[in-house]
């Protein structure tokens, strides 16, 4: 089988690290081209398994760009030959528009589509035109998937979809590899001191991630705690200058990308997330799956996947002070830090397992091309 996937970029952030999951578990029996609208943002591919075949093309036809008709269908024949077809957030929606346009006539293979979430430009409220854009490119989607409720609501009600193209699958992992502590060593370029401790996030590095106002509410914890920040992307550079200009760039570190977050997430004892918008963020799930308490703001979700116990340091978007506060009480109190991380990882272990995941996907994409998937 051969699979295309359109991304408006492959940088490893969750989504794109759902789709490389969801590829090794797949296997060697499909093939799977990816295309980057950023063709430098490949940094997903090294959680691909190095013995699937994947290929990222160079020459595809740009996913952004007016969506004229000549463009679209250029569009839509490079989806040919394909036996599925799966497109990602916004950034793919032209490829989504091109397969409505001109699949019939095409002959095009299925399409599914995959929402998880807003950039910068959607993350306070939706844009109309956009809107209208996706309820019209998606009339020929075999399924839409979404892992969140909120979404899900959002692909009913604002998105006028009907019921039966809706899927929500909740993000999930393996539970059970995050039981294990990882050596103080296992960061490149960073190592965990005795008398250490560390509040940890895991995220892109994008502006809607807010990381500098994770920096602003991590300002007021007690010197023993570090700041380590899991994650690449553009945003590097404003976050180290807001660690520069409140002084704390000794307690703040960045050493980049983890392709296994679970040979890192036990390093922590503290889990954080800043973001202005999420939706299920697999993070969360991760953090919860090993054992820790989290403070974020309540956004998508977040705070219907937490613990009970864990509920009333999830804040109100935009509070930062309320977020530092929560941050600061977690802080200070080892016991109910594992109380709360105690709850947490029960529920990431009922709830969340990947391969309930895995097989919701399996169906998903066994349903739009009407055959079994290789297993």
């Amino acid at each position: 089988m051969r699979f295309l996937h359109l991304h408006s970029s492959f940088h490893a952030g969750g989504k794109e690290l759902r789709a490389a999951k969801l590829i090794n578990a797949f296997g060697r029996r499909v093939s799977h081209t990816i295309v980057s609208a950023q063709p430098e943002a490949l940094g997903a591919a090294s959680a691909i398994d190095s013995k699937i075949d994947v290929d990222y093309p160079g020459d595809f036809p740009p996913l952004a760009g007016a969506p004229l008709p000549g463009r679209l269908q250029r569009l839509a024949q490079a989806l040919a030959g394909f036996d599925l077809v799966l497109t990602y957030n916004w950034g793919a929606m032209d490829g989504v528009m091109a397969h409505t346009l001109f699949g019939k006539k095409l002959g095009l293979p299925p399409l599914v589509h995959h929402e998880d979430g807003f950039n910068e430009d959607e993350a306070n409220r939706l844009k109309s035109s956009r809107n209208w854009y996706r309820r019209i490119a998606l009339g020929r989607a075999s399924a839409l998937v979404v892992p969140s409720q909120r979404l899900e609501a959002i692909a009913l009600g604002v998105w006028q979809q009907p019921s039966w193209r809706v899927q929500r699958i909740a993000n999930g992992i393996d539970t059970a590899a995050y039981r294990a502590k990882p050596p103080r060593d296992v960061l490149p370029r960073l190592i965990k001191r005795p008398g250490e401790l560390w509040l940890g996030t895991l995220a892109g590095l994008r502006a809607v991630k807010d990381l500098p106002a994770m920096v602003r509410a991590f300002s007021g914890l007690p010197e023993e705690w570090q700041l380590v920040i899991l994650g690449d992307g553009p945003e590097r550079e404003a976050i180290a200058a807001e660690a520069m200009r409140l002084n704390l760039a000794h307690r703040v570190h960045l050493p980049g990308f983890v392709a296994d977050p679970a040979k890192a997430c036990g390093l922590f004892d503290l889990f954080a997330l800043s973001s202005r918008s999420e939706q299920f963020p697999i993070s969360v799930v991760e953090a919860m799956a090993t054992g820790l308490a989290i403070a974020a703001p309540a956004v998508g979700d977040i705070a219907g996947m937490v613990a009970d116990v864990n509920r009333r340091f999830i804040t109100l978007p935009g509070d930062e002070a309320a977020f530092g506060a929560a941050m600061l009480e977690l802080a200070k109190d080892q016991k109910l830090r594992q109380l709360i991380g105690s709850a947490n990882r029960e529920k990431a272990f009922r709830e969340y397992d990947g391969n309930a995941m895995i097989n919701a996907y399996r169906a998903v994409y066994s349903g739009a091309m009407q055959r079994d998937m290789p297993r």
